[in-house]
């Protein structure tokens, strides 16, 4: 089926952390396929895969030297078409992280770059002059503190880094690296790969002419805690260029069959739904995105809506893709703590509201267990951001830790020392204690997955939201004449409602009883209501 991605589950594997094989204290693929069974077992459709490719590891990945091999810590080319092999007999797709905005100051392409101004490769990345006064040539800021420029002394220029300096920025305004990048896609295409995740995709252009990014008028409100968030960053990253280059790369993946294409929008707010929408309407740039909207601390139905909302006025005939978690933000049930009395509750809440919404749902290794984020201490970290900012910022370690199978050492993870250790809450949490238990965080994704894939409502259906006052949020989803209603109580106190028609939940649900005309919801409840005559209102006082 060309569209599978259209509704499906995309679990995503962190592979330095899912399982380790051989006692290194690292992840690996023959780790990864030794647990594809458990993976296949929540019903999901797909998996995503954290880079993988040759890399220094100066971001874990995010700093590719060799497009086209596996970094020897993760496996072999081998190893991954084995990999590969067993998804697809398991009834799983295999989507690859694709890192196309930059490489590592490693990459053989970057050595030749910057040995002259005059070689084969001198225009393949970003270079300028220095000012007059030596300093470099805009006021660009890099994600990872700082300025966004890099000296290079053998060509007396600056080279553009958005991330580390060891993550210099590729010229997308060169056909030839567009080529070259075209050729990377075609290597894994022709591999098995059934689709990318692109990262950092509204990256992959700058503002030709280098011109200064304007200040953030909120900045000076509310200062951040990184330098990043003084800027507006409308020269440095989401230039018009990039459709005309999601059009070519549409064009490779649909000359294949049934591939496809979710961009990572490195932006929340407006900012995120306006791009989100301009890389996914009609039918020749990205299958989908994701932004940050969702990724946010954000909890309430004004913020829920607000997103879905905002993505369908920018792009009407566009499909996106949402999650509550990933390898970059701190995990959702701890991001969300403070609208719950009940962690487990809030997890199961957080799976039912996630597989209700329209588009592609992707959930993040562990959140099926409930893992909060870990608390690491500062020797413990290996993220540059967190190494840098600490303590205000701590990075992204704590959503990294390795995946906790059972009660063997570091969690069934690994024989060896863990290149993040694994905290108590997490050994408390394993895959094994919660299959013995049937009211677990695991049973409950795995039953609410079920549900999603039996309904075509929540598969397929078009969205309609009910005005009702915060905390709830409530919408419909309809499609081959099933009618969901679907409500969900985003606080830690409980509401009642009154309803008329006759409603019967269907489906998981948590903490809600009908009678009498009212229908209340507990903390953190929620429900899907069948039935096309159910009417909704707040209740007095």
């Amino acid at each position: 089926m060309s569209d599978w991605w259209r509704g499906a589950i995309v679990y995503q594997i962190y592979p330095r952390s899912y399982q380790d094989s051989d006692g290194d204290g690292l992840g690996d693929l023959k780790g990864i396929i030794s647990r594809l069974d458990h993976v296949a077992s929540l019903g999901v459709d797909a998996i995503w895969l954290s880079p993988i490719a040759t890399s220094p590891m100066k971001d874990m990945g995010y700093d590719v030297s060799n497009y086209t091999d596996i970094d020897p810590l993760f496996g072999t080319l081998d190893d991954f078409d084995a990999l590969v092999d067993k998804a697809h007999g398991l009834g799983l797709k295999v989507i690859l992280d694709q890192v196309l905005s930059h490489t590592s100051d490693k990459h053989p392409w970057f050595g030749e770059s910057r040995a002259s101004r005059t070689n084969d490769r001198a225009d393949w990345y970003v270079w300028a002059d220095p000012k007059p006064d030596g300093t470099p040539p805009n006021n660009w800021l890099s994600v990872f503190g700082g300025p966004a420029w890099e000296w290079e002394p053998r060509r007396k220029q600056y080279y553009l880094h958005n991330f580390l300096n060891e993550q210099p920025d590729l010229n997308m305004h060169n056909p030839d690296v567009q080529d070259a990048i075209l050729d990377v896609m075609r290597f894994w295409l022709d591999r098995g790969v059934d689709g990318f995740r692109l990262d950092t995709v509204n990256y992959y252009f700058h503002d030709a002419a280098q011109r200064d990014n304007p200040a953030n008028p909120d900045a000076a409100k509310n200062p951040p805690r990184e330098t990043y968030g003084w800027q507006l960053y409308t020269r440095s990253k989401n230039q018009p260029e990039n459709i005309a280059f999601l059009q070519r790369m549409r064009a490779l993946t649909d000359s294949y069959d049934a591939r496809m294409m979710v961009g990572e929008v490195g932006d929340g707010g407006e900012t995120g739904m306006k791009i989100m929408g301009e890389y996914t309407r009609g039918t020749d740039r990205l299958h989908m995105c994701y932004n940050f909207e969702m990724l946010s601390p954000g909890f309430s139905a004004k913020h829920f809506r607000g997103a879905i909302e905002a993505y369908k006025a920018a792009a009407p005939d566009g499909w996106p893709s949402w999650s509550f978690s990933n390898h970059d933000v701190p995990r959702h049930v701890t991001r969300w703590a403070e609208h719950s009395v009940d962690h487990d509750a809030l997890a199961r809440q957080s799976v039912a509201l996630l597989m209700a919404f329209e588009g592609t749902i992707g959930i993040y290794q562990g959140e099926e267990l409930g893992l909060p984020e870990a608390e690491l201490e500062y020797s413990e970290l290996t993220d540059p951001p967190g190494l840098r900012f600490w303590p205000e910022v701590k990075g992204r370690d704590g959503c990294r830790t390795p995946m906790v199978w059972d009660d063997g050492a570091h969690g069934g993870f690994s024989t060896g020392t863990p290149w993040l250790p694994v905290k108590p809450p997490h050994l408390a949490r394993t895959v094994a204690a919660q299959e013995a238990a049937n009211d677990s965080v695991l049973h409950a994704y795995r039953d609410t997955i079920a549900f999603r894939k039996s309904a075509p409502a929540l598969h397929s259906g078009k969205t309609e939201f009910l005005d009702l006052p915060e905390p709830v949020l409530a919408f419909r989803r309809v499609a081959k004449g099933q009618v969901l209603t679907c409500l969900f109580n985003l606080s830690a106190t409980p509401v009642t409602l009154k309803i008329t028609g006759t409603a019967a939940p269907v489906g998981p649900s948590q903490y809600v009883t009908i009678a009498g005309g009212q229908l209340s919801l507990g903390a953190n409840g929620f429900a899907y209501l069948d039935g096309a005559g159910i009417t909704l209102a707040a209740t007095k006082g």
